[in-house]
């Protein structure tokens, strides 16, 4: 059975890309038709902005098939080069209206060599005969098989190359200055959120001592100068406690004791529904990309119990080529907005920090799940959670 699911769903792909293939073809002559009625009028603007919408819808499913063969998600276009978008989009659809039809009329033409041996040269022959004829059947057949799978993870890796945004200089460099500005956007809240919980803790704390120490001094009454050393005692208990719960936001000590595994394994205990863990991570990245991780999955297990209504989600954490991979998932409601202050767009600018980016998946009705890449090297051994 799964030797042949092995052959029938690449043969599905390439009937459904010979669909598809048709369906540009079409798309790119309703485009010319668009175009040549511009100047009647200027009808062709509203029909060509109408067939640009549906060949987008086009592209859109072709990435989403060509991610599910290829078995990893392929980037969507940067909504800031629409020119280039639509450049690309054009490009896929002219190449794609070939290819896709072609590769299933490939494997209909080899298939039907075996009809045509067969009628040429019946098996009704001498032994030699129907041996050789025989073997040439069956090696039509066997390219055919073969050339099946190929041809579909080929048009796959065609529609990644040519629907991917092209990774330019200028691209890159307007990334990197994104991703510098959230990060200075993110360290002066931090600072900001720092400088409150001093100001509203531990400082507040330490000026009630100190107003007991004062009192103390001038005072004569034993009864009353025990009654202020102990409220100094406890005011100053009061603003270590806030000192160290300053320091845990800051940079939590079972991350520093039992690495980053050991704190997301921490966190999931901690959620109140229940979260599967699984982590295959051989060293320790870096102490800063450590804390953004960290504090990137304690938002994202925070945001599942708020909002997701889930009954179980589950952590995957994962190191491989040079990418650290974080992904959290739930089987909730789905419907995942960044832009609901649900917490996410915290976690992309955390991320951007670090050259990091978050993908999210989450159609109404779940279910969710949050990708997290950084790009880090490993720099120590690493400890065991047992």
């Amino acid at each position: 059975m799964t030797k042949l699911r092995q052959l029938l769903e690449p043969a599905a792909g390439l009937l459904l890309n010979a669909a598809t293939g048709v369906a540009a073809w079409l798309l790119f002559a309703l485009l010319a038709g668009c175009v040549m009625l511009i100047p009647v009028g200027g009808l062709g603007f509203p029909l060509l902005a109408h067939a640009l919408v549906a060949v987008r819808a086009l592209t859109r499913f072709q990435r989403a098939w060509a991610a599910r063969v290829l078995g990893y998600e392929i980037t969507g276009p940067d909504r800031r080069s629409r020119r280039g978008r639509t450049r690309r989009d054009l490009t896929w659809l002219a190449v794609h209206a070939l290819v896709g039809p072609s590769c299933v009329i490939t494997i209909g033409t080899l298939l039907s060599f075996v009809g045509v041996i067969l009628n040429l040269h019946p098996l009704e022959n001498s032994r030699w005969q129907t041996i050789t004829l025989s073997l040439t059947i069956l090696t039509f057949v066997a390219i055919a098989v073969a050339a099946i799978p190929l041809m579909n993870r080929a048009q796959a890796r065609l529609a990644e190359l040519l629907l991917r945004p092209a990774s330019s200089l200028t691209q890159r460099v307007w990334e990197l200055t994104e991703s510098r500005a959230a990060a200075v956007d993110a360290q002066a809240a931090e600072l900001r959120r720092i400088e409150r919980d001093l100001h509203d803790g531990a400082q507040a704390r330490l000026i009630s001592v100190r107003m007991s120490l004062g009192l103390i001094k001038g005072a004569n009454d034993p009864d009353q100068v025990r009654a202020l050393v102990q409220e100094a005692w406890e005011s100053a208990g009061q603003a270590l406690v806030d000192l160290r719960d300053l320091v845990r936001g800051i940079h939590p000590p079972v991350l520093a004791d039992r690495g980053l595994a050991g704190a997301i394994q921490a966190a999931a205990l901690l959620c109140p529904i229940p979260v599967e863990v699984d982590i295959d991570l051989p060293a320790r990245p870096e102490a800063p990309v450590e804390s953004a991780v960290y504090f990137a999955a304690v938002e994202a297990l925070t945001n599942v119990t708020k909002h997701s209504r889930a009954a179980r989600a589950w952590v995957r954490l994962r190191h491989e080529g040079g990418i650290l991979r974080l992904a959290v998932g739930d089987d909730g409601r789905g419907g995942a907005d960044p832009a609901a202050g649900t917490g996410l767009d915290g976690i992309r600018r955390r991320l951007s920090a670090f050259d990091g980016t978050l993908a999210i998946s989450s159609p109404p009705g779940g279910p969710s799940r949050l990708i997290m890449e950084l790009p880090c090297a490993l720099s120590s051994p690493k400890i065991s959670h047992s």
